[in-house]
This record gives structure tokens, sequence and C-alpha cells, in this order.
């Protein structure tokens, strides 16, 4: 086994060793857990009931804006404190992450609760054609539908406006512009569909796009499925530029159905080029072309794959089970569409239980084995006390990726240091049960979750700070997508990390950090 080497990591692939480049967002000497066991696979530690009630997230301190300005005015952008060094234009941004804005938009219960999406499309107006954002809404009962999005005070001759109301903070009457909303919802008519189970995903064929501008083609979605048949998986054509005016039939005579699988889709994901989609499923990971709607397995375990994401490169699968493993599945080598003929691994994890062994005999019983069946990319296996409750991989940092499981633990890794463990934690997230989507900012600076006690909570990525913590409405934030572009909206120093949309059963929210 290869052995460790300070400042540089191992490629079992190259069979060489390789520095450790680049910065690694958050990294610290107390934030990792060094693993000097031989063992392939990387787990995080049990935590008892009451050391979980002890624990105190690390909450940000409170500065305010006039007193930052004047330190960058007398030092710099780097500011000296008496416990370390920070950016100003990072500590500018948390300030305005600690202090969002909360809008609730009326008449949305229980269409957002499954799945969000914020795209970029071209509608046919009177005038001609025009960019607009729209939000796609998928609901836990099948209801799939579109909403456009515009700017505060727009108005929009079709659909049915959705009002309003500022519900965080409480006392908006002090907020510049006394609590009106950034963006104006409005869902026009005809805009929705009922598919033939639970939206389980939403996802773009595209993602982030650098042409300014440029329109979304092709959005994949997906069916949970039934009793009586499995999911499956959709294609929302955007090719044509929508028409509002017409009195129907705007989503269903663009949703083409690319495969039916026999089994349940709890996730999916598409490659950059939107050629392939992988889904995630309680029999493992399949690709399915897009174009043929031919499904090969590339990953097979009796552990349900809840969440799931390619790499940027769109060769590399990251898939989370049901049994809390995190597994990198090689997507370059070719897929077969009879499991059978995958590669056989027998996996070992440790048992989670917090009772303790009493002798040798019962020691032996803390390690539990899975087989799974594919190419693994990497030998060693993440493994999460819980069942993981979503995946998120970070674009600028290409090696890191974020993970959460259903006891309230999320944690950041770095593919290339997995056998020493998360090199970040947030702490403070509640969770038992409920998959919760993580939503990341597209600066990658901010990642939000909701919790069961319907709370929302924001934290830095880089330091693992607590910026945010609050209830704002009596139901789960279960989804969450940000917005890419918002018209008008600048933040200082670079590109706005704009807003973000919030979906529970109670309905949709819109959050603004200014």
């Amino acid at each position: 086994m290869p052995q460790e080497l300070p400042g540089f990591y191992f490629d079992p692939e190259k069979n060489r060793y390789f520095p450790v480049k680049g910065r690694i967002p958050g990294s610290s000497r107390g934030s990792s857990s060094v693993s000097t066991s031989g063992s392939s696979t990387t787990s995080d530690k049990p935590v008892s009931k009451h050391n979980q009630q002890v624990k105190v997230p690390c909450r940000r301190i409170r500065i305010k804006t006039a007193k930052l300005l004047q330190v960058r005015e007398l030092c710099g952008n780097v500011i000296t404190s008496h416990k370390r060094k920070c950016n100003f234009q990072e500590e500018y941004q948390k300030i305005q992450a600690s202090q969002p804005m909360v809008w609730k938009y009326h008449k949305t219960g229980r269409i957002g609760d499954g799945a969000l999406e914020h795209i970029y499309v071209n509608i046919d107006m009177a005038d001609g054609l025009t960019g607009t954002d729209v939000l796609l809404a998928g609901s836990a009962n099948g209801y799939l539908s579109l909403h456009h999005v515009g700017k505060a005070g727009q108005q929009f001759a079709y659909g049915v406006n959705c009002m309003s109301d500022c519900v965080w903070p409480i006392n908006n009457e002090i907020q510049l512009g006394s609590g009106k909303a950034r963006c104006h919802l409005q869902s026009p008519a005809g805009a929705s569909i009922h598919m033939s189970s639970n939206i389980s995903s939403i996802k773009n064929s595209v993602k982030h796009s650098s042409t300014e501008g440029s329109v979304m083609r092709n959005v994949l979605v997906t069916t949970l499925g039934s009793e009586t048949s499995g999911g499956s998986v959709y294609v929302l054509n955007l090719n044509e530029p929508l028409d509002f005016n017409l009195s129907s039939h705007i989503l269903s005579r663009r949703m083409r159905e690319v495969a039916c699988l026999n089994c349940t889709v709890w996730t999916a994901d598409c490659n950059s080029d939107g050629s392939q989609a992988v889904v995630g499923t309680n029999l493992g990971a399949a690709l399915v072309n897009l174009e043929t709607g031919v499904p090969s397995w590339v990953f097979r375990s009796k552990s349900d794959v809840l969440s799931l994401q390619f790499d940027s490169s769109g060769q590399i699968v990251l898939c989370g089970l049901r049994n809390g493993a995190i597994v990198t599945v090689d997507a370059r080598q070719k897929p077969e569409v009879f499991s059978g003929r995958l590669t056989r691994h027998l996996i070992s994890y440790p048992s989670h239980g917090t009772s303790k062994p009493s002798s040798r005999t019962t020691q032996n019983f803390t390690k539990r084995w899975f087989e799974l069946k594919g190419n693994l990319f990497h030998p060693h296996i993440i493994s999460m006390p819980s069942s993981i409750s979503c995946l998120a991989s970070l674009q600028l940092y290409e090696q890191h990726f974020l993970a959460s499981s259903m006891d309230g633990l999320i944690r950041l890794y770095d593919h290339r240091l997995v056998q020493r463990g998360p090199i970040q934690s947030y702490e403070g997230n509640v969770n038992s049960h409920t998959r919760i989507q993580l939503g990341v900012d597209p600066c990658e600076r901010i990642v939000m979750s909701g919790g069961e006690d319907c709370k929302l909570r924001l934290w830095s990525i880089k330091s693992g700070e607590l910026l945010f913590e609050d209830k704002f409405m009596n139901s789960i934030p279960s989804t969450v997508c940000w917005s890419k572009k918002l018209p008008g909206v600048q933040v200082y120093g670079q590109e706005p990390c704009l807003g973000a949309w919030l979906g529970s059963q109670e309905g949709l929210f819109y959050m603004h950090c200014s």
C-alpha cells in the first residue's frame, strides 16, 4: 500500500505521487481526521446523542458594514485582526449572507417540494424574441410547472401573478425598499403538466454556461415511479422560443419520454453536452442515451443510489448510497446492458451503532460488507453514519465536493485525500430521515440547507462558519436552486452571488443576500 507523504497524494491509476496544488477551501489542522489504518473505507466517527446536543456550531461574529469599510480604507483589502488575517471581499460577502431578505409567494403551495431549476430561455413576444428567466418547479405529487421570473414591478399580460410577502426579516420596514420583492413571479396559463408519478429531479443539460444570454435548450426531468410502474426519464425541449400567449399545452407538447425503467428513479444528472444522463435508482446507477433512450448500467448495488453527480469532466460519477457509502464510478469505460458483466467488488464499511462492543467476538459485527458491481474510479470508499441526502460537486475546485447525510452531518471532501476524512464540517443542521438538497451559490462561497426544524442555515464553505440560521416557514425547505442571472444586481468586486429559490410544501420562497 502506498505510504502517505506530506504535501503529496497518490494516484493509483497512474501509479505515482502528485503534489497537492491549489488552496483547499476550508482546510485547517483541526478540520480533517487523518486515518492511519489500512482500510479502504473512510468513515465519520459516530457521535452520541449527548455530544450532538452540546456541540455548538461556529457562529459568525456580526460586523457592521460601515466598520468593515473603515478598516479597509485604513488597512487595504487584507485585514489583520488579533486572531487571523482576512480578505475584505470575503468578509463583505459573509455580511451579505448573514443578512438575507426572504419573500414568500402566494398560491404556490405544494408545487416545488420535489425539485427546482432556474433557467434562461427565449420567449415570443409581440415585439419579437426576448430572453427571460423562468423557474421550473416539480412537486412530490407529480405536478410540473413553469413560472416566469422578472424584475420587481415588471408586469405581464398573461397568466396569474403570484403576490409576495416579506417573511424575513420580520421588521422589514428598516430595510431599504421596505421589503419590496426583488423578483416578480407569474404562472402562465397552460404552463403545467401532471406527470406519471412524483417529480424526483430537474436538471439543465448545460451547466455554468459562460456565454452571456445563452439559451438552455433541453432540460432533464425524471419521475420517481409508483407501485405499478417504474420511474421515467423525460427531456423538455426548449429549442423553440416559448409562446405564453397560447392557451394551453406549453409543456406537454415539448415533453418527450426518453426511457421508462423498471425501477425507482431517485435522482439524475446530465453530462456537459447534454447527450447522456446518469440516473440513480434502487438497483444502482445507469447511463441513458438521451437520443436513443437506451439505458446501460455502470454501477449496481443492493443499496439505493439517493444522490449522484457527474464531475466537471463528465467522465466520473459520484454516487451516494442509502447505506451511507459514497462511491466514485468511472463512466469512461464501456457500460454494460447486462449488469452480470460488471466487475464485482466486496466492500467493507463500519457499523455506526452507538452500542460499544463488550468482547472480541462482538467486535467482528462492527464491520459490515456489501457488494458493488461496476468500474470504481477510487479505491477508497467514504462512509457517512447515515443515508446520503445530497452530493454537490464544486466547479471552481474540481477535486472537492460537499456531502450531507440524513443525520444532519454536512462535510467537505477532497477526492485526492478521501482517506484522511473530511477537510471541513458544517455544524448545526437538523435531520433524521428527510432528503434535503444542498444549495451552493454560483461563486461557491456559501452552502445552504434546510432542516427538519424548518430552519434555513447558511455556512461559509471555506471557514465552516454558520452565517445565518432562522425559521420563516412552517415546513421543511427541502429543495433549493440558486439563480444564475438577475439583471441590474451588482456585488462589490465580481459577479453577484444573486439569490436562491426555496421550495417546501408550504410554497415557493425567494432569498436575496444584500
